[in-house]
């Protein structure tokens, strides 16, 4: 039996175990008074819970945050291959939830009860409704909730396990939209994972297989798309049915993101549809360093992460990934309707395009066959770790392109950052400038351009060619990564049909810019198709700044209310 020394020792390695894990405990697992309690009991129900229920478990959709009243309750991790790892216990005054179940995404731990256990269960409806009304205990949950996820995704022990080469283009493309949508995940590579290997052998005969997604319930992907992933593994939820949303907005980056937190925060129904992950381009800037009140800048990640959870705070429905097919601006009904990728239909009132621009495709040769293979068009931690101490080039010069070679240029032996033009004044930012100037291993080459990429069949890159547009010499450089940031093209092709004006470049004309507007008094922001809007770096004549796109999607809001109210008033 153990003495009373051991016991009080045990409690102190526990505590600082606990501490190492979570570096901001207190915060991240606080603990509530009893007046606190008191308080919330109006927007929950108590539940009781015998020794071994499951309160709620990985994969499966959470009922909301559970506020423990007494007893205790055991929260795990569990993945796909049968690992479990303890994460916490909690007791009586602390809350058991995460930031996904503010919209009743599924749980990421398992959580159970510990001997007898009393609980209030508050639903997500019912939380978002806590949060806004309670505003200091809300703070102090909404910043525990986002703790909580962000402790998951650094642990890389939760979520699905990723089995491939880490360098192989399938892991990397997994791996980014895991990231970019904030979902923990680990990768296991089958020539050092014992567990890694057995599942290759079993389930893929073929490399062309890899990699595999193993989700939490055991279900095993091969070498699957990103919504095929994100629909096993609960990221999207279940379709809207015969609901009819005030706005749609298609696109969750700044711009999106804006409309969406200021619309839910006023009122408003609201669905935000996105092709691949929140931030947009934005979000996969490595330093965002002139965007008002960041003194010391931000990245992107974290930047649009925090707006993702304020536009789920206040009751926004965001579905990533979906794509947005085509728009019927019939109104039959008096409402749009949204085609999506797999058949289903998502019905509002008024329509927020916000689905910006990608980065343009130059014209260089053998440039599909190695997209994913050594050519990128992003700049994240992920696509930094395959570059490590080599020498890279970069194609662009515009701000994106200047933030991703000051970022690589900390993990790359040398950039050669290639610019069409013969220098970077009209097109970048003036700190940047000076930044990229005083980089050492970043050199700047100017009337340049990539015209040609080489490689073995079914292989990395290996080489690229440039073209001086001066001299018109070609010369080839050993090249296994390049990324590109050359431009940008309007995603604007699931409006044909709908009568959007675009102008020659594909890009939105709202306002008095559009023909069909003339004579009539019309929003700033409103297309030619009256009740759809256009906001951020899809219409034609917008700054292309991430503060001017969020500046967009709060103007856009008063124009909705509008436009909502007049639809509402009966004829006369």
């Amino acid at each position: 039996m153990g003495s009373a020394d051991d016991t009080a020792a045990n409690k102190t390695n526990d505590a600082a175990a606990l501490a190492a894990t979570f570096p901001r405990l207190a915060q991240t697992f606080p603990t509530l008074t009893p007046q606190e309690i008191a308080r919330m009991r109006r927007f929950g129900d108590v539940c009781r819970y015998k020794n071994g229920d499951m309160l709620f478990e990985t994969g499966k959709p959470g009922p909301g945050m559970y506020v423990v009243l007494s007893g205790h309750v055991a929260i795990t991790q569990r993945d796909g291959l049968g690992h479990i790892t303890p994460v916490i216990d909690q007791g009586p005054g602390q809350f058991l939830a995460e930031i996904g179940q503010l919209s009743g995404r599924v749980a990421l731990v398992d959580a159970h009860a510990e001997g007898e256990v009393e609980t209030l269960l508050i639903p997500p409806e019912r939380l978002r409704a806590l949060l806004v009304a309670e505003a200091d205990l809300g703070e102090r949950i909404m910043r525990a909730l986002i703790l909580r996820r962000v402790s998951l995704i650094q642990g890389g022990v939760g979520g699905p396990v990723l089995i491939g080469p880490a360098n192989s283009s399938g892991v990397v493309r997994l791996q980014r939209f895991l990231t970019r949508n904030g979902f923990p995940h680990h990768l296991l590579d089958p020539e050092s994972d014992n567990d890694a290997a057995e599942m290759i052998a079993r389930y893929s005969p073929s490399p062309t297989d890899w990699p595999l997604a193993v989700a939490a319930d055991g279900t095993v992907l091969r070498n699957p798309s990103e919504t095929e992933l994100a629909r096993a593994l609960g990221m999207i939820g279940g379709p809207a049915g015969s609901r009819i949303y005030d706005a749609a907005i298609v696109g969750c980056g700044p711009a999106g993101l804006a409309t969406a937190v200021y619309a839910a925060s006023e009122g408003l129904s609201v669905v935000v549809l996105d092709a691949r992950a929140y931030g947009g381009q934005a979000g996969a800037s490595a330093r965002i360093e002139n965007y008002l009140g960041f003194p010391t800048g931000i990245s992107g990640q974290a930047l649009a992460g925090r707006a993702f959870s304020q536009a789920q705070k206040f009751g926004a429905d965001i579905r990533i990934p979906i794509t947005a097919k085509s728009l019927d601006c019939s109104r039959a009904d008096g409402a749009f309707a949204l085609a999506l990728d797999g058949g289903d239909t998502v019905r509002a009132r008024s329509i927020v395009v916000a689905s910006g621009a990608r980065y343009r495709r130059p014209e260089i040769q053998n440039l599909e066959k190695f997209e994913g293979r050594g050519v990128w068009y992003w700049a994240s931690p992920i696509e930094a770790r395959l570059c490590a101490e080599q020498e890279i080039v970069l194609v662009g010069g515009g701000n994106s392109a200047g933030q991703a070679a000051v970022f690589l240029s900390g993990h790359a032996k040398k950039v050669h950052m290639m610019i069409r033009g013969g220098g970077l004044g009209a097109s970048m930012s003036r700190y940047l400038i000076e930044r990229i100037e005083a980089t050492p291993n970043i050199e700047l080459v100017f009337h340049t351009e990539v015209v040609g990429l080489e490689g073995r069949d079914d292989a990395a890159l290996e080489r690229v060619r440039f073209r001086s547009r001066l001299s018109g010499e070609d010369n080839t450089i050993e090249i296994r990564n390049l990324f590109l940031f050359a431009g940008a093209e309007p995603a604007t092709n699931w409006l044909d049909g709908c009568g959007v004006t675009l102008d020659r470049g594909g890009f939105v004309v709202t306002g008095a810019q559009s023909e069909q507007n003339q004579g009539r008094l019309v929003a700033q922001l409103e297309t030619s198709v009256p009740g759809v809007f256009a906001v951020g770096d899809v219409r034609s004549g917008s700054v292309k700044r991430v503060g001017g796109a969020i500046g967009e999607g709060a103007q856009v809001v008063a124009a909705l209310h509008g436009f909502l109210g007049d639809a509402a008033k009966p004829a006369l």
